[in-house]
């Protein structure tokens, strides 16, 4: 049973900075693309940012493109979100994802941390 579990949401100011983890667990994952996205209060979903895991390679929304950093950790089965410079339009819910190289679906999501920007 593949799990993702994330933390490290919470409370930031305007211009600071938060990390975000997702642990996996349940299976091999070096043929997948681990994902972020994020949902705002009335928004869809959205794409924040991707890595493959046994390459390494990411990609970026353009909104969060220069401030956000992901990377993974394969001992430790993780995944981070480095957030820096954050915005006030950063607030959202943030999840962790996962999908087989092969596949354009996300198959495995995690259940969301709460990230908040005060300004």
């Amino acid at each position: 049973q593949v799990q993702l579990v994330e933390s490290g949401g919470g409370l930031v100011q305007v211009g600071g900075s938060l990390r975000l983890s997702c642990a996996a667990s349940g299976r091999t994952f070096s043929t997948y693309v681990m994902g972020w996205f994020r949902q705002a209060p009335g928004k869809e979903r959205e794409f924040v940012a991707a890595i493959t895991w046994s390459g390494g390679i990411t990609g970026y929304a353009d909104s969060v493109k220069g401030r956000f950093t992901i990377s993974r950790d394969n001992a430790k089965n993780t995944v981070y979100l480095q957030m820096d410079s954050m915005k006030p339009e950063d607030t959202a819910v943030y999840y962790c994802a996962a999908r087989d190289v092969r596949s354009l679906q996300y198959d495995y999501w995690g259940q969301g941390t709460q990230v908040t920007v005060s300004s």
